[in-house]
């Protein structure tokens, strides 16, 4: 491949290639249905190795793809034939606790975060598992269900961004700087450059009261009304989602209920310790209880109790909408499709997406979904390959029957498989037409364009 030399004499990091030690090992990414093979695989260590090895992909023509945590259910952290940009080693978090900002390296995950953060009692809204990438999180608008009602999208907690465009230059987005920019990059995806770092706004966390309270089956119906009424006025210091979920070999569910299908309230709450209580006790109550652990917990550990659910290299096949509602019609789909859930790592999540999130206008970010009540995400994850077209079967007809209920087009960028990419237009909406022409300022030829997304044109 032309360049590779030369590139090998600029940058620190290791430059991996097919016949080099440890190429099946870099190529990896976290969804096992991408088995993909690139030309190389440039895994930066710093600033000065994004440059040179955009700048090779520019000048060579090659099929760029940009990887941070690798989480892309779509497989767009890689490419066959191409160069990878491998971010991970660029992983670091310096926290200023006077400030309440965390400067983090676009590489990094959220348990890279969180431990940073937490033994200072602050926190921001990212995510749900500790491996997901910080980068991809927040470009696509980024959201933590125990947080997001009290603080808003991960996005919205974006005070600066340093960026890699393009033609190799580095620039810093902000309020102050590059305006276009750094709107762009809130819920614009990666369409406008490599992220090198991310300023982010932290917010006190002195405790938190969570945990699963899986239900029977059978009273799910009544579970979601539950969830969906008494969120609807319950203070934004309550979070949480709705599942359903084949109960796992966790020591707090009796031994004869493992490998049940249930249905999950995993309810939170971030203020007065005192209050918890209360605030939980009526989703507790929301029907029969086969078990439950809520209590205090670590912020972090929290945020990686589905971890071990979730290992690297299973198969992954996801569908996202926004919901305005969740009506009752809505719910007797659910019930349809919910408990045929397949296997034990898939399930269905319903997140809450109102409080703080509404309080940014759809114009003030290019995330312009600010009115939805709810995220769901329908959740296709298993180890067979063989299984991939019943597992597959059974996302996408949950999808088509739960869809015409949503009251929406668009669903959450985040979330989308590959297949989704005709829903572009309706994920960005009114913004779309705004994102094109700062694609078109900063990235005229698309070379970031393994993600949903946004051709340049005015």
């Amino acid at each position: 491949m032309a360049g590779i030399n030369e590139l090998r004499g600029q940058v620190r990091g290791p430059v991996v290639m097919a016949d080099d030690d440890g190429y099946d090992v870099a190529r990896k990414v976290y969804n096992g249905m991408h088995d993909r093979r690139p030309g190389v695989i440039v895994q930066a260590v710093d600033e000065a190795d994004v440059i040179a090895a955009v700048r090779l992909a520019r000048e060579n023509a090659l099929e760029l793809a940009v990887r941070g945590g690798g989480h892309s259910v779509p497989g767009y952290g890689t490419c066959d034939d191409g160069l990878v940009l491998d971010l991970s080693r660029i992983r670091y978090v310096r926290v200023d606790p006077e400030a309440r900002t965390a400067r983090v390296g676009g590489g990094a995950v959220l348990g890279d975060l969180d431990h940073a953060t937490y033994p200072f009692g602050l926190a921001t809204p990212a995510g749900l598992n500790s491996t997901t990438g910080i980068g991809g999180l927040t470009l696509g608008g980024g959201f933590g269900p125990y947080l997001s009602r009290k603080h808003g999208l991960t996005c919205d907690n974006l005070i600066s961004a340093d960026v890699v465009t393009a033609e190799g230059r580095r620039v810093t987005a902000s309020a102050e700087e590059n305006q276009d920019l750094f709107w762009a990059l809130r819920g614009g995806g990666g369409n406008f450059g490599v992220v090198t770092s991310f300023e982010l706004r932290l917010h006190p966390l002195d405790s938190l009261v969570g945990g699963p309270i899986f239900f029977e089956l059978d009273a799910a119906p009544e579970v979601m009304r539950v969830f969906r009424d008494y969120t609807a006025q319950a203070p934004r210091e309550l979070g949480g989602f709705f599942g359903f979920q084949i109960a796992p070999p966790l020591p707090f569910i009796p031994e004869d209920r493992h490998d049940d299908t249930l249905c999950v309230i995993v309810a939170s709450w971030c203020g007065a310790p005192e209050k918890a209580d209360d605030m939980l006790r009526p989703l507790r109550e929301a029907g029969p209880v086969v078990a439950e652990h809520v209590g205090p917990i670590p912020y972090p550990m929290l945020q990686s109790a589905f971890d071990p659910l979730l290992p690297p290299g299973l198969q992954h096949y996801w569908k996202s909408d926004f919901l305005a509602d969740l009506t009752d019609e809505a719910i007797l789909v659910h019930m349809e499709h919910g408990p045929a859930v397949p296997y034990v790592s898939s399930t269905i999540h319903l997140y809450l997406l109102d409080g703080a999130v509404h309080d940014v206008g759809p114009k003030e970010t290019a995330f312009p979904t600010r009115n939805a009540r709810f995220v769901l995400n329908i959740i296709g994850i298993w180890p067979d390959p063989k299984d991939n077209e019943k597992n597959i079967a059974w996302v996408r007809d949950y999808y088509a029957a739960i869809h015409p209920f949503s009251g929406y087009e668009a669903g959450y960028t985040n979330f989308m498989a590959e297949d989704d990419r005709d829903r572009v237009r309706a994920n960005y909406g009114a913004n779309l037409d705004r994102l094109k022409e700062i694609k078109t300022r900063w990235d005229p030829d698309n070379l970031f364009h393994r993600n949903q997304n946004i051709e340049p044109g005015g």
